[in-house]
């Protein structure tokens, strides 16, 4: 049985010289597996220092991406039909950021979410106003917004990490409205167009495009249009397609990829590259 002293003299030793040390302390580290993880984690809370908490975190990621890899396909295995098995999907790849993380009190906070909008859209609003209060809530009222600074940083992908920071991707902020729209049975969707995902809301009398991006605002065709042909994209209708809860996660793996190509982490690249070679196995 291992000890909190025990993974503290390990981690210490993985910047020792000697190959031959280092090669001891991966095997015994290797040897623990998961079993580390909860003193791992414990000594991750403790410590202050960011690159001291990355490398512990490092060594969390190679004890339990086996696990992670397993419970995703898993999720496949099952088939992703429903909204909430999404949500399911999406939260466990956000362990690929955090695999210490709890996803039940993520998905807490989105019940919540959805707790405080419902008094305002239950009654005698019609389905635009609903529509209108609910990207108010959330853009406004949540102040959920894209981030602009550090656009390509993996942190956008992870959904809890979304949530905490109120920033995201266009798809990742698409995300947040559709799982709180799940909630409320409001007929949210994702447009996997190219570049920029979009939301989509299908109404019984219109539907309407929006950008997540921008606040929630409703943007028109012809300004989708505008936007794939200023960026060398001959618009095609399928482009404007509802996207499928397949291809929303495959575009959520392929954005981490880019984020670590740009971090120049090739393991990391690696692992992703796993989970996209077998969710592409899963389209029809």
């Amino acid at each position: 049985m291992t000890s909190k002293t025990e993974i503290e003299s390990l981690l210490f030793l993985m910047d020792d010289p000697d190959p031959f040390v280092q090669q001891s302390v991966e095997s015994r580290l290797q040897e623990l597996g998961e079993k580390a993880v909860p003193l791992l984690d414990e000594y991750r809370s403790e410590i202050s220092g960011e690159d001291e908490k990355s490398r512990v975190n490092d060594v969390i990621h190679k004890l339990t991406f086996d696990t992670l890899e397993s419970d995703f396909i898993e999720i496949l295995e099952n088939g992703i039909k429903t909204r909430k098995s999404l949500e399911t999907a999406i939260f466990t790849l956000a362990r690929f950021g955090n695999p210490t993380l709890r996803i039940s009190e993520y998905q807490k906070k989105l019940d919540h979410f959805a707790q405080m909008i419902e008094p305002q859209i239950k009654y005698k609003l019609d389905e635009k106003r609903k529509m209108k209060r609910m990207l108010k809530f959330i853009f406004e009222d949540l102040n959920f917004r894209g981030d602009t600074e550090s656009y390509h940083a993996p942190r956008n992908c992870f959904l809890n990490q979304v949530i905490d920071r109120r920033k995201g991707l266009p798809i990742s902020l698409s995300l947040i409205v559709m799982f709180i729209a799940r909630r409320l049975e409001m007929p949210f969707f994702g447009i996997n167009m190219p570049i920029h995902f979009m939301l989509n809301y299908v109404g019984d009398k219109e539907e309407l495009l929006i950008d997540p991006y921008d606040d929630g605002a409703i943007v028109t065709y012809d300004q989708c249009y505008f936007f794939l042909k200023k960026n060398n994209i001959d618009p095609r209708p399928e482009h404007f397609q509802i996207a499928t809860n397949l291809d929303i996660v495959l575009r959520c793996i392929r954005n981490l990829i880019h984020s670590y190509e740009r971090q120049e982490e090739p393991e990391r690249i690696e692992e992703l590259r796993k989970l996209l070679n077998v969710t592409e196995m899963y389209q029809d």
